[in-house]
Parts: structure tokens; sequence; C-alpha cells
């Protein structure tokens, strides 16, 4: 029996989908969306990364992840320096790390119901699965 991979790639997506509207519904109680949430620990991960280093780990254009720096920014959660060269450099500041925090504590509990119907060997087999695939980037 072959497997239907324009299914199997639409079920991929729509349990990408509700992953990221039940994250972001959630964030909103800590005050960050989920792409917030995702640069912050981005930034968190990658201490004085480049806009551009940013931008490739939480899949965003430079652009896009140079406005959403102004809006971190704006709100108090992330500083930018100068760096070498036209280099600009990210670090998180308390308030950042404090909604990095809270967006860590909120993902435990929607992660958990997420993934609830998957004994702990599915998610294992889910993971190596994903891992195989995306080693190819």
């Amino acid at each position: 029996m072959t497997t239907d991979l324009e299914t199997l790639g639409q079920l991929v997506k729509r349990a990408q989908y509700r992953n990221h509207r039940t994250m972001d519904a959630a964030l909103r109680d800590v005050g960050v969306s989920l792409v917030q949430w995702d640069a912050l620990r981005a930034v968190d991960r990658m201490p004085s990364a480049s806009g551009h280093d940013l931008a490739v780990a939480t899949f965003q254009s430079d652009q896009a992840f140079g406005t959403l720096a102004n809006r971190l920014v704006d709100r108090g959660l992330v500083v930018r320096t100068a760096g070498r060269g036209r280099r600009i450099e990210h670090t998180l500041t308390d308030e950042g790390r404090a909604a990095l925090a809270g967006g860590h504590a909120v993902a435990v509990d929607v992660l958990d119901e997420l993934f609830e119907p998957l004994t702990e060997d599915d998610r294992a087999t889910l993971l190596r699965v994903l891992r195989t695939l995306t080693e190819r980037d």
C-alpha cells in the first residue's frame, strides 16, 4: 500500500497549525505572541547574534525580523547594539528574560496537552522521524 503523500503533507501542516494557534493563544497570558516568544528564544540561544542569523533561526526574512526586533526593543524586551562592521547584535533585557521564562512555563502545559494523545513511544518515534526529515535543511 502506497502512502498518500499529499494527505501526509496536509496532516503535518494541520498539526503545525494547531500547535501554532494553541501556543499563540496561551502566550497571550504572558503578553507575547508565538512569533515574539520564538524571537526571544532565538536571542537567548544565540547571544549577540546578528539580525540575519536570528531571521534564519526564526524562519523569517531579514526585513520581517528587523520589524519584529524593533517592536521587541520598543516593548523593552530586547536591546540592539552595534557589533562589528554593520552588524547589529541583540540581547534580552530583564523584561525579555521574564517573558521568555513565562512562555516556557506556558509551553510545558500546552505541549503536554497537544501531544497527550500519543504514547511516549509514539512521541519518540515522531521526534525521530521529524528529525530525519529536517536534517536535509
